[in-house]
């Protein structure tokens, strides 16, 4: 008989210490702040990268002129030792990414590495006087700008056709 007495409280002990435990945790789970909102997409400034790349890179460089102020540039970077590569990225009002990427680079190569896997279709667009093929699947939809002067531009993102054909509509080229 002694020896069931010591099993009962052997259990019994490791009950109550798991209810404990998960007491403990539930206390301090209370006391940690939770923030459920999405965190807040810090701003670059991206004119000295631009004007960089424009004296660098053997093609006009694209930059967009007259974005509402609710279209934030998150990232830039221009790689002359890597085809003059130029990246200048954005998140639109609603929250999605549009991207503009400039390159030497072997045209097919470049528009899959840019368009994340994208494929043409038959669809062109006229935006801003220039013809734009569309690309679509993968990971991005995209535009790619026919014949631009020695380089390939892409505009890509996860926000659609109206948002890309925003971005393509306020390009600079220079």
């Amino acid at each position: 008989m002694a020896g069931s007495n010591g099993r009962q409280k052997t259990a019994r002990d490791m009950i109550l210490s798991l209810g404990l435990i998960m007491i403990a945790a539930w206390v301090i789970y209370l006391f940690i702040p939770h923030d459920d909102r999405a965190p807040d997409v810090k701003r670059v400034d991206y004119r000295v990268e631009l004007l960089t790349a424009r004296r660098a890179a053997s093609y006009p460089v694209a930059a967009p002129e007259g974005l509402p102020s609710t279209w934030k540039a998150t990232s830039v970077r221009f790689r002359g030792d890597e085809f003059d590569a130029w990246h200048l990225g954005f998140h639109t009002p609603d929250g999605e990414y549009v991207t503009i990427e400039q390159s030497t680079q072997r045209r097919s190569q470049f528009i899959d590495e840019a368009s994340q896997g994208a494929t043409e279709t038959k669809v062109t667009e006229r935006i801003g006087g220039r013809t734009w093929i569309r690309y679509t699947g993968g990971r991005y939809d995209a535009l790619v700008l026919k014949d631009a002067g020695g380089s390939t531009t892409v505009v890509a993102g996860t926000a659609g056709f109206g948002p890309l054909s925003t971005m393509a509509g306020a390009l600079k080229l220079a």
